[in-house]
């Protein structure tokens, strides 16, 4: 990688935006890194790393444009507004041809051309924007995060139970962390060796939720249990848990999906890329057990 090459990431103060940061910090010391956020005051911490912060916004294609200029390679962190995201990333796409990047990386989902979780579709949408945009590409498809479990682990201890609708489907989970350092390892590497790629990250370990519980109940010492839900009723818990119904939504037809195989993978891709196995089930647990 060339000392003057620059690595613009959207999205820079976000849960993997951060993560990404960190690690194009560590895996390429010589490059100079470029944080897209919607408000530098809240990234004081990436500055002081020697990060520079431009302001943009999806809704202002101008500061799209302004905040590329001059990036070689760009990470579009997919945006978290479900239902807005194709006209997001359009944004970005277009300003990323417009300013001469020469790599655009995105992070789309597990399968997005197969996958049957509706989450899937917008992916599909973008990731069709970015082959036509002619520009040079990779798709970085992650699966599904061990945090969108791990986040409630407090409230599992306190009511003795996972909840879920995913039967004994199997998911395949890695950490926001395991993806980062995937995304960090493509922006850091040969542009032209990896341009047309599509990684499939998933990772190395699957467990079913009932396995789930079983290694809570076995760190914390408390009795946790898996409770099998239908797709209605687990979303009806998580609305009643205070997630708004679209996402309760999601994460519902999310889980069900599982039961079928969606959130599986043995590819091992994601380990493959990092260089190291990826984070254990029992790792996540104890992590989230110590912060909760």
């Amino acid at each position: 990688m060339s000392a003057s090459e620059s690595i613009a990431v959207t999205g820079a103060t976000g849960q993997l935006g951060r993560l990404v940061v960190a690690e194009l910090l560590r895996r390429a010391p010589s490059a100079r890194v470029i944080g897209v956020v919607r408000n530098p005051a809240a990234a004081k911490e990436l500055a002081d790393r020697g990060v520079e912060l431009r302001k943009a916004d999806y809704e202002d294609s101008a500061s799209v444009a302004a905040a590329l200029a001059g990036a070689d390679k760009t990470l579009l962190i997919s945006s978290s507004e479900v239902g807005r995201r194709v006209r997001h990333h359009r944004v970005v796409i277009d300003a990323a041809k417009a300013a001469g990047v020469k790599f655009l990386a995105y992070t789309s989902i597990l399968r997005a051309d197969a996958s049957p979780l509706a989450l899937a579709r917008e992916h599909r949408e973008t990731e069709a924007l970015i082959r036509a945009s002619g520009l040079p590409f990779a798709l970085l498809r992650n699966g599904w995060y061990t945090e969108n479990y791990t986040v409630n682990i407090a409230a599992v201890i306190r009511h003795g139970a996972v909840l879920g609708a995913a039967g004994d489907g199997r998911i395949s989970s890695a950490t926001r962390a395991d993806y980062a350092a995937a995304a960090a390892a493509v922006l850091a590497g040969d542009a032209k060796g990896r341009a047309g790629k599509v990684y499939e990250l998933a990772g190395d370990e699957a467990y079913a939720l009932a396995e789930y519980a079983a290694e809570i109940a076995r760190q914390s010492g408390k009795p946790v249990v898996y409770k099998n839900l239908p797709e209605s009723g687990y979303k009806a818990a998580l609305q009643a848990a205070g997630l708004p119904e679209v996402y309760a939504e999601i994460y519902a037809e999310s889980d069900a999906k599982a039961a079928g195989g969606a959130l599986y993978d043995a590819g091992r891709e994601l380990s493959g890329l990092i260089g190291r196995p990826t984070t254990t089930l029992a790792r996540s647990v104890a992590e989230a057990l110590a912060a909760s």
